[in-house]
Formats: structure tokens, sequence, C-alpha cells
């Protein structure tokens, strides 16, 4: 299993560095164009913006990865140390929960945008743009509850 979640871990990796390059070279592309040539790529804009959303759910994925998210831990020094996985445990059941929540009205959102059937840049629909949404938070929730159970499988070893 662990082997699975590292390959899927460095797969994650590949896609947000070409992501980030592919960001970067379109940015300068159309700062080339518009000041050396006058002009530029009409749906580059567009293309920025949805690379700047894909990278931000992909990079919130691989955060998730060894608890390295963003996280407010006030109650964790004021927790006893036996009790400390379950209440990891119940964090990742809480993180799971909202993020398989706003996978599941995501993906509402994009089958919605699928039966507008509109083009967001080039041949490329809205709905595929807006794909990641449904599916960067279902990995997120996935990963928190196999950090849930994790932590639940470590608290009954250590007991």
């Amino acid at each position: 299993m662990q082997r699975l979640l590292n390959q899927l871990h460095r797969i994650e990796q590949g896609i947000l560095w070409l992501m980030l390059v592919a960001l970067i070279a379109a940015g300068l592309l159309q700062v080339i164009l518009r000041n050396v040539f006058d002009t530029g790529i009409l749906w580059n804009e567009t293309l920025i913006r949805v690379l700047v959303l894909w990278l931000t759910l992909l990079g919130a994925l691989c955060a998730t990865v060894d608890n390295r998210h963003i996280k407010i831990n006030i109650f964790d020094r004021l927790i006893p140390k036996p009790f400390i996985s379950h209440w990891q445990s119940f964090l990742h059941l809480v993180s799971a929960s909202v993020c398989f929540l706003v996978a599941y009205y995501s993906f509402g959102f994009v089958l919605e945008e699928y039966s507008y059937g509109e083009i967001a840049f080039g041949v490329v629909p809205v709905w595929v743009t807006e794909s990641i949404i449904p599916i960067g938070f279902g990995l997120m929730g996935l990963r928190f509850a196999i950090q849930m159970v994790t932590c639940l499988t470590v608290s009954k070893e250590v007991n």
C-alpha cells in the first residue's frame, strides 16, 4: 500500500512541476508577444487562470502527504499525550468529511458545466478545466481517511 501511495505522490509531483512550467511558459510567452510584437494569444489568460487553479489543488493534494498541509493546532498542546492520536484521528475524519463534501458538490457543478457545453479555450471544454476540483478534493479526502485509519492503527498498537 505504501509503495502505491509513493508512486501516486511521484505522479502528482510530476504533474505539479509540468503545470508550473506550463504556467511560467504561458505567462512569459504572453509578455513577449505583447511587448515585442504588439499581439498575444487570445485565450492565453484563460489558460493561465486554469493552470493556477490546477496548481493550487495539486499543490494542496501534495501537501496532504505526511501531514504537511496548513493546520491550526491550538488543541494539540492542551490534550494529554495518550489522547493525541485519537484527537488527530478525529481531525482527519473532519478533514476527510469536508473534502468529500466539497468533492460531491463540485462534481455536481462540473456535471452542470458539462451540460452547457461551453469552451474554455482552444477546443478544451470548461468542464474539463474544472474537473480538478472534485478530483483534487476527492483525493485529499481519501488521503485524510487513510491518515485517520493510520492514526487509529498506531494508537491501538501503542496501547
